[in-house]
């Protein structure tokens, strides 16, 4: 255990009981004001170093070059969003590849489902080769991070998952994380199983038959489950059977999904509506940590976003974006959350998942116009307004998009411990904090508010990053992520500055 200093407790317990005024900015004085304190009391939940992630289509590794050491523009784009991240592959396309063990081997032959229009449709096929898993392998050792791996539960048997995982397995070694084993498991009755019989005892005899049999050819391997896409009482019912099934895997992980809205048809989902709290994620939060609890596991969310099938142009692609990413792993970790993963990926691999289009292009006025391609991806490599080359291309480069500037605002609180926050006011603004280990406490605050001007008064601070745009609906040429270092603003009577509206900023209290 380690020794507290008197420094650093005194350290500790100023910054535990700081008390930070928030103040609209009205000559009238007619606005309301909140106060931000930060009470002493128990610390909150410990942010794991590696809670940053990221999701991507299995049907990504089709392309071996792509998560490969030689793809230096995304190793170095992985590297900057965070030190220590998981990458999670799987989507829907996760139940529709097959394991290409060697060159001449045959596709399978497969006769197709109901096609769901929301989809891959049932001809869908593609196939994973050891070359990809290589080069998978020297992008994780590249970038520092683990990897989730999912494997097919959908078409997938026995033979070809063992045959995958074992190779998945003795590739990856250390930065494979656990095998998930399907995916949207609450959705299979739409396009992969009977829907009269689906449910979830028919869905853990499917996951245990494969599981079990990778258990035995991998005796050490982690596996999570179940990965729903919104039902997240499939995860309490579950948790009601775990104790009485037989031969159970080694699993170390609940995991679900959440986007926030969608389709992007739906004209309630704007800019402004992205940034107004969800229910959802409070009830989410709650049943999860229920169901881990009891079964004594980690819980993650594993793929989720601003807007189902690939997003929704003017929201997923613009400054409003980045601030719900940020305020969103916020949450999970206030949670208790051991991480996120927020899906992109390729224009193709997204367009298939989604049954072979993405659905916000016909919203646009000209779909040939540059956008990242999907619009919600955190890191673009085709289509986006910042440094297009020819046909919309980026040449070989990528690009943080919004949402990934929020990521990467966020990461900074990862390693740290969650501390409790009381902010008393209807603004628009919302705020969290946490401990590193040095005993200063980080305050990350942010108005999501499009002509709201703040003023903050704070103790003794310095400013270690700012989330800026010109508006809400910046586009990604018009976004800033500044991560800098300034020098700390000394007074004894504390500091007063702005903050604009739609801005977000990071301080460490002195």
């Amino acid at each position: 255990m380690s020794t507290l200093t008197r420094r650093t407790f005194l350290a500790q317990t100023l910054a535990a009981s700081a008390t930070l005024a928030i103040t609209a900015q009205d000559p009238t004085g007619t606005l309301p004001s909140a106060t931000l304190r930060l009470p002493a009391g128990p610390a909150g939940p410990k942010v794991p170093h590696d809670f940053i992630g990221l999701s991507y289509e299995v049907m990504q590794l089709e392309d071996p070059t792509f998560f490969s050491p030689a793809n230096v523009g995304l190793v170095q784009q992985f590297r900057n969003l965070s030190p220590h991240g998981v990458l999670r592959l799987g989507g829907n396309t996760s139940e529709f590849s097959w394991w290409k063990a060697t060159p001449d081997q045959q596709p399978p032959h497969r006769v197709g489902n109901v096609n769901d229009p929301g989809e891959p449709p049932p001809t869908t096929i593609y196939a994973v080769t050891p070359e990809a898993i290589r080069n998978l392998r020297g992008f994780l050792d590249a970038t520092s991070w683990t990897c989730i791996y999912g494997l097919n539960l959908g078409y997938g048997t026995v033979e070809t998952d063992v045959a995958e995982a074992t190779f998945v397995y003795e590739t990856l070694g250390s930065r494979l994380q656990y095998f998930q084993v399907g995916n949207e498991v609450d959705l299979f009755s739409r396009h992969l199983r009977d829907k009269n019989t689906w449910n979830v005892d028919t869905y853990l005899q499917n996951w245990l038959q494969i599981a079990r049999a990778v258990q035995k050819a991998c005796p050490n391997a982690s596996f999570g489950l179940p990965d729903v896409a919104s039902d997240v009482t499939w995860l309490t019912q579950i948790a009601e059977r775990w104790p009485s099934l037989p031969d159970k895997p080694h699993v170390t992980t609940l995991s679900h999904h959440y986007y926030a809205g969608g389709p992007p048809a739906n004209p309630k989902l704007t800019a402004e509506s992205l940034l107004v709290a969800s229910p959802k994620v409070r009830q989410d939060a709650e049943l999860t940590k229920a169901a881990a609890d009891r079964m004594g596991l980690r819980y993650r969310m594993t793929e989720g976003n601003t807007c189902y099938q690939g997003g929704k142009p003017g929201v997923s692609d613009v400054f409003a974006a980045a601030l719900w990413g940020a305020e969103y792993a916020f949450h999970l970790m206030q949670a208790g959350y051991s991480g996120l993963n927020l899906h992109g990926g390729s224009g193709h691999a997204q367009a298939v998942s989604v049954g072979g289009s993405l659905r916000g292009e016909a919203l646009m006025p000209d779909p040939n116009a540059p956008h990242p391609k999907p619009f919600y991806t955190p890191i673009a490599n085709e289509g986006t307004l910042a440094g297009s080359g020819v046909d919309g291309k980026l040449n070989g480069t990528y690009v943080l998009e919004p949402v990934g500037a929020g990521l990467k605002f966020a990461a900074a609180f990862a390693g740290c411990q969650m501390v409790p926050v009381t902010l008393e006011s209807n603004l628009n603004v919302s705020a969290y904090a946490a401990r590193r280990a040095d005993g200063k406490v980080l305050v990350a605050i942010l108005n999501k508010k499009p002509s709201q001007v703040l003023s903050l008064t704070a103790p003794n601070f310095q400013t270690l990053a700012t989330l800026t745009g010109a508006s809400l609906e910046a586009h990604a040429a018009q976004v800033s992520a500044v991560v800098r270092e300034t020098s700390s603003r000394r007074s004894s009577a504390g500091q007063t500055f702005l903050l604009p509206p739609h801005f977000a900023t990071l301080i460490v209290l002195e």
